[in-house]
């Protein structure tokens, strides 16, 4: 094969409020924000980063010419994996004191490394969001 994947650059989110995302996404799980010019005459975008990542906030009902997305682009309708080295436990108590549901877990996992220990909430958006550690 001449093509090998090395690595995700940046996805993208599709939300209902970019500006209550991003405070959820900073609020709860620590993410830096940057609000950024595309260049070619297109509207200004934000993104929220942790680590080497980013994903890009796309408001629903976005000019389909202004964003060049994926045919359905739906706020809620993702499922996202995040990593941390936090135990399971730590997780917990952090979304109990943030006030956000704990949709399941702690519970056993397989990821892309290994077996996970993983606890679910939702995002605003009703995104699903899985909160893991890889077990030692």
């Amino acid at each position: 094969m001449g093509l090998t994947i090395d690595a995700i650059d940046h996805i993208v989110l599709n939300v209902s409020d970019v500006e209550t995302s991003a405070a959820w996404y900073q609020r709860l799980l620590g993410f830096g924000r940057e609000d950024f010019d595309p260049g070619h005459g297109k509207a200004r975008r934000t993104s929220i980063t942790f680590g080497q990542q980013k994903i890009n906030l796309r408001p629903a009902g976005a000019d389909l010419v202004e964003w060049f997305t994926g045919a359905c682009p739906t706020p809620g309708s993702d499922d996202l994996c995040f990593l941390t080295q936090a135990e399971p436990p730590a997780v917990v108590a952090h979304l109990q004191a943030c006030g956000v549901a704990i949709e399941e877990g702690p519970i056993r996992k397989q990821g892309a490394r290994g077996a996970l220990r993983s606890v679910y909430c939702r995002d605003p958006d009703g995104n699903l969001v899985e909160i893991s550690s890889y077990e030692s």
